[in-house]
């Protein structure tokens, strides 16, 4: 039994410096950025304590001077890559890595919405569930979260790609709306206009056991806090922050 159309199902770390990054995440996520597998480009998968949540590919100068920069980008599972492609386009968005296959892997492609946040499409090469989104797992991603330039449109875009609906919505006064996201049964994020001076993308939030910690770690590693510990609904807490690299991320936990 495979994901469902529209599940999130993986994680990518986009890095300068993969030693670096496995260095940093080791004490404040508890993951092990293992040594790079054979691919076109050196990537190198991220493990928790039970098993594989992502991966980092480590960006070469090529890349940067095509735009590409340090990021969390995440994939999202669907039943046709070639079919959903269309779809995005037709919609308003974009291509930007143009729908490909990687042995032993699937069919990947690259797309933007059609206000320019990037993220994976895939259909895996087998039918093996991915638990990378597991909102009860340590180190697993625990949420997703959109923060767009024109909500409306967000809200009326991902659900007709993904299937996704809309649940609840939390005023957050002039920030505007939290717009819940429900898949499958559960609610796996949100969207929110993004704060002025904030890109268009999505972030994610990865499950910790120990937040009470959590800001000491970062700024130890070489971090930064934005903000946190902060409550949020489900007796939960949450510090926003970045690596060394800039790469904003969020952790969460009890």
């Amino acid at each position: 039994m495979r994901n469902q159309h529209g599940d999130f199902i993986w994680y990518e770390l986009m890095t300068r410096d993969p030693a670096a990054a496995a260095k940093f995440y080791a004490p404040v996520a508890g993951w092990k950025i293992g040594e790079p597998v054979p691919a076109p480009t050196e990537y190198r998968m991220i493990n928790a304590d039970d098993g594989m949540v992502g991966g980092a590919l480590t960006l070469t100068s090529e890349m940067t001077e095509h735009g590409a920069r340090p990021t969390f980008l995440g994939y999202i599972g669907v039943d046709d890559v070639d079919a959903t492609v269309a779809k995005v386009e037709e919609l308003g968005g974009k291509t930007l890595m143009p729908a490909a296959d990687m042995d032993g892997v699937g069919r990947i492609a690259m797309l933007a919405d059609p206000q320019g946040a990037p993220f994976y499409v895939m259909r895996g090469a087998t039918d093996e569930v991915s638990t990378s989104f597991d909102p009860a797992k340590n180190g697993h991603a625990a949420w997703n979260e959109l923060q767009t330039s024109d909500l409306a449109a967000a809200k009326a875009f991902y659900p007709e790609v993904f299937g996704w609906t809309l649940g609840e919505v939390m005023p957050m006064g002039e920030m505007g709306d939290y717009q819940f996201i429900e898949h499958g049964g559960r609610m796996i994020g949100a969207m929110m206009t993004a704060p002025p001076g904030t890109p268009t993308g999505w972030g994610f939030a990865f499950n910790n056991a120990d937040i009470d910690g959590a800001n000491e770690r970062i700024r130890s590693a070489g971090g930064t806090v934005l903000q946190g510990p902060v409550e949020v609904p489900g007796d939960q807490r949450v510090v926003m922050a970045k690596d060394p690299e800039g790469v904003p991320f969020m952790l969460v936990g009890k």
